[in-house]
């Protein structure tokens, strides 16, 4: 019998009983009885949960290599300092028996006869994991262990070599559900047991990568300018919801505004006293992104705090804050200042400032939250596309010159092998040089320009007569309407059969496919040598498989066909519909057979 190395009070599906760890086990007995109904493995332990501090209850998971789902335990012991400590213990112990299995040199196996039982974990139950206890991936080198026995699922879960197990399974669940297709056929090929998990993601880790990299993604600063919208609620009373995040946009879009806190609060006023009084004072109608804000600051009462803080409307004709000097002149709006002095060079209207002085702090305003926008993206990173300088001068055209627009190579073409090219290319001469000797016919300007003129008489009135023909256009739009109807057609038409045998036949499809693709990707795998590509023997066994799944497709087929014709279908619409997947399927059974003559006989579609 194995040693108990810890041991502490602990609820398993809300029955209390006794949590044990062994050198082999971790075992859960439930209060008055001697026999463990929980006896996990420690080599399956593959991450590691806890619950947060200050969480009302002391929880810790367990996952596991063959059950993503895991088990929950909850410490009970009485004060929960007590519970705490107890689970810190069985923390530690169990973070080095993982750490033991990703390194390979895991625990000794249990003994044969030994039965892990599965615990379905409901929605109900979270467990958030703590900072220490970061999910351990499983071990490269270790067997999964998946409902069905699988040549090809060793050291491969997870799917995505270097990622926990936990973080895998959100990935896996997130991109499932995502797509009820994939979804269907996960559980029509994954759950029953015909192909492990390994196999089914293999070849789709670019959807787990996609998910990853979509999650990872930062969200920038939002371009929308912060302009707190009151809320009416019951009674007349309007209210605005203050958030932290809205605090620190209001503080970074209007310093002025982080002055006055700093200034104010808490010396002269609390800080629900002076968000009110914000709200309600000419500085928050001066800052709001409106031009009616300014006609509201003569209705608003005067604050002695924030009056203070008020600066005067720059609506001149120069901006208060000077701008730097636009050097650029592919984004210098006066670089044509000085073009077209012949002609007149004067302003259009929309280039004039000033015309109508209450929009341009708006302006102004918008300007200034949109160089902090690009200031906040860009950061301190070097311009990626820095000016040309060409000695001590600058040349001011390769500024305006756009780089995409350049071929930076030459491509000499696609070279023509083609049969007799020697003569082709002297006919080609030939012909051009016959052409050069004849004599141009010279041409008479003024006899034109009077051709020209005749041809041009009466040009109105021929053009008043013009009618034109509605047939071509009829036909036209006819002959796209009958289009797009019998797309539309074939697209939700059913050919006669009944939902559910359209059902059956979609899934024997996808089924068909899948295993299809299973087979070639382990006869013809693709050539990258990855430490998890398997071996000659396990691609061998799993084509093995995958072509004794695909001899049974023509069974299945024929029973789709009889069901077709009990519920009055048309059978043979049925062989239409899956013939191509009957063809592709003779095609991989052929190519295995010749591949191995000695199996031939084994698998043939019936």
């Amino acid at each position: 019998m194995p040693a108990i190395a810890r041991t502490a009070k602990a609820s398993y599906k809300k029955q209390l009983g006794t949590l044990e760890l062994t050198d082999t086990h971790l075992q859960w007995t439930q209060d008055g009885k001697t026999v463990p109904s929980v006896k996990i493995p420690l080599q399956d332990a593959a991450s590691l949960f806890c619950s947060k501090e200050g969480a009302p209850q002391v929880r810790l998971k367990l996952g596991l290599v063959n059950d993503d789902a895991g088990h929950n335990f909850t410490f009970s012991s009485e004060p929960q300092t007590v519970a705490l400590t107890e689970r810190e213990t069985f923390k530690s112990e169990l973070t080095n028996v993982i750490s033991r299995n990703r390194s390979g040199a895991g625990a000794a196996p249990p003994p044969p006869g030994v039965v892990t039982p599965k615990a379905p974990v409901t929605a109900s139950t979270s467990v958030s994991p703590s900072k220490p206890s970061t999910p351990v991936a499983v071990p490269a080198s270790r067997a999964s262990v998946s409902r069905a026995t699988s040549v090809a699922s060793d050291g491969r879960v997870p799917i995505i070599p270097g990622a926990d197990a936990a973080s895998d399974f959100r990935l896996r669940k997130k991109v499932l559900m995502s797509n009820p297709e994939l979804l269907a056929l996960h559980k029509d090929l994954v759950m029953t047991g015909q192909i492990t998990e390994s196999e089914f993601w293999e070849g789709r880790e670019y959807l787990l990568l996609a998910q990853a990299a979509a999650e990872a993604q930062k969200r920038g600063r939002p371009g929308q300018l912060v302009d707190p919208r009151p809320q009416t609620v019951e009674g007349g009373e309007v209210k605005i919801v203050i958030t932290p995040q809205l605090v620190h946009d209001i503080f970074e879009e209007y310093p002025v505004v982080a002055k006055a806190y700093s200034e104010n609060v808490p010396s002269k006023l609390s800080e629900a006293e002076f968000w009110k009084r914000y709200f309600q004072s000419k500085l928050f109608n001066a800052h709001r992104a409106s031009i009616r804000s300014s006609a509201t600051q003569h209705v608003v009462k005067d604050d002695p705090i924030f009056d203070k803080y008020l600066e005067k409307d720059d609506d001149g004709l120069e901006p208060k804050r000077p701008r730097e000097e636009v050097a650029d002149l592919y984004i210098s709006l006066g670089a044509t200042l000085e073009d077209h002095a012949e002609t007149g060079n004067e302003k259009d209207i929309t280039m004039r400032a000033g015309r109508q002085r209450g929009v341009l702090p708006l302006i102004r305003k918008f300007n200034d939250h949109s160089e902090r926008l690009l200031d906040s993206t860009l950061g301190e990173n070097p311009p990626l596309k820095r000016r040309r300088v060409e000695g001590d001068g600058q040349d001011n055209f390769s500024q305006i010159e756009l780089e995409d627009l350049r071929d930076p190579e030459s491509s000499i073409g696609i070279f023509l092998e083609m049969q007799d090219r020697q003569r082709c290319f002297e006919g080609q001469l030939m012909r051009g040089i016959a052409a050069e000797q004849v004599p141009a016919r010279p041409v008479d300007v003024s006899e034109a320009h009077v051709d020209f003129r005749r041809e041009l008489e009466g040009w109105d009135a021929r053009f008043n007569q013009l009618r034109l023909e509605r047939k071509a256009a009829d036909a036209a739009l006819l002959s796209m309407t009958q289009n797009v109807t019998a797309r539309l057609d074939t697209k939700t038409k059913k050919n006669g059969l009944p939902a559910a045998l359209f059902r059956q036949l979609t899934t024997c499809q996808t089924a068909a496919n899948e295993f299809l693709r299973q087979f070639w990707g382990a006869m013809c795998p693709p050539p990258v040598d990855t430490p998890f590509a398997p071996s000659l023997a396990q691609r061998s066994a799993k084509a093995a498989k995958m072509a004794s799944y695909l001899a049974g497709t023509r069974e299945k087929v024929d029973a789709l066909v009889r069901v077709a014709q009990i519920e009055g279908a048309d059978g043979a619409s049925v062989e239409v519909a899956m013939k191509p997947v009957l063809e592709a399927v003779e095609r991989a059974l052929a190519f295995y057979r010749a591949k191995n003559p000695s199996k031939a006989t084994q698998h043939k579609v019936a």
